[in-house]
C-alpha cells in the first residue's frame, strides 16, 4: 500500500516513455530481453516446491486430508498476493514506464521522489520489506531446518529439543549471511541460478503427481501434467540461456568481500 500510495500520489516523472528501449536496437538484443523477461516473470513463480515440503510436514488421516487444507491456504495466499502485487505492478510501470531502474520500485522512489517522499513513509517501507524478507526466509529455509532435525533425530533416536532447534536455525542464518557478504556478486546471478533450480518449482510437481497418480495416458490430466512439465523445462532452458547470455554482454564480474 505504501508503494502505490506514493506511485499514484507522485505522479510520473517527465520523460516517461512505453516504447521500447533506445537501448535494445537490434535483433539479437530484442531477444535477449525477451528472454530476460521470460526469466524474471519464471522466477516470480518460484518456490512452489517448498508448498510441498510443508504439506509433508503436517498430520494428516483419512477423514482429513492435508490436501484440504493446503488447497484452501494456497488460494487464499495466493489470492491475496495477487491483490497486492498486480495493483502495484501496473501501477509502477503506469508510473514509470522505461524508466524504471533494474533495481525495482524502491529504487524508482529513492531516485525520482526521495525528496518529496516523508521520512516515516520511506521508513516505513524498508521496514516492510525487511518484514517481508525475514518472513520469506523462514518459509524457504523450512526444508533444511526439518532436514537437520531429521537428521538429528536419525542419529540420536530422540526428539529434537528446543535448543537444538534454535541452535539449527542460528547457524544456517549465519551461514547464509556469511555467503551474502562473502559472494555479494550473487544477486547478478540470480537469473541464472533460478534457471537451475527452476524445475524443482515447475517440472518435479507435475511428474511426481503422474508417478504417484499413474493416470491413463490419454487421459486429461496426464496430458495437462505432461505439457506443463515440458514447458517448464523449456521455460527453464531460456531462461539459464538468457542469463549466460545477459552475463556474456554485461561483462560479470566476481567481486569478493566487497559489496
Amino acid at each position: 500500500m505504501e508503494f502505490l500510495t506514493i506511485i499514484f500520489s507522485k505522479g510520473r516523472p517527465n520523460g516517461v516513455s512505453y516504447n521500447p528501449s533506445d537501448n535494445v536496437t537490434t535483433t539479437m538484443a530484442r531477444f535477449r530481453a525477451i528472454l530476460t523477461g521470460v526469466a524474471i516473470i519464471s522466477i516470480a513463480f518460484r518456490g512452489h516446491n517448498v508448498v510441498l515440503e510443508i504439506q509433508g510436514t503436517l498430520p494428516t488421516n483419512p477423514k482429513h486430508p492435508t490436501r484440504t487444507s493446503m488447497r484452501r491456504g494456497v488460494i487464499s495466499s495466493y489470492s491475496f498476493i495477487a491483490v497486492c502485487i498486480f495493483p502495484l505492478a501496473i501501477g509502477g510501470y503506469w508510473s514509470y514506464g522505461n524508466l524504471m531502474p533494474a533495481s525495482g520500485t524502491m529504487a524508482a522512489i529513492a531516485k525520482y521522489h526521495q525528496e518529496s517522499t516523508p521520512k516515516w513513509l520511506t521508513s516505513t517501507i524498508h521496514i516492510m520489506v525487511i518484514i517481508q524478507c525475514l518472513c520469506a526466509f523462514q518459509i524457504y529455509a523450512m526444508p533444511v531446518f526439518d532436514n537437520f532435525e531429521r537428521i538429528y533425530v536419525n542419529k540420536q533416536h530422540k526428539a529434537c529439543p528446543r535448543w537444538v532447534k534454535s541452535s539449527i536455525k542460528l547457524f544456517f542464518g549465519g551461514l547464509t549471511y556469511f555467503i551474502s557478504v562473502a559472494f555479494p556478486f550473487l544477486g547478478s546471478l540470480a537469473a541464472f541460478v533460478g534457471g537451475i533450480a527452476l524445475p524443482l518449482s515447475l517440472v518435479y510437481p507435475c511428474f511426481m503427481w503422474i508417478s504417484i497418480k499413474k493416470p491413463s495416458r490419454n487421459s486429461l490430466m496426464y496430458c495437462l501434467n505432461m505439457i506443463l512439465g515440458c514447458l517448464g523445462i523449456l521455460i527453464s532452458v531460456l531462461q539459464v540461456a538468457g542469463a549466460l547470455w545477459n552475463l556474456v554482454v554485461q561483462k560479470f564480474d566476481a567481486n569478493f568481500f566487497s559489496p
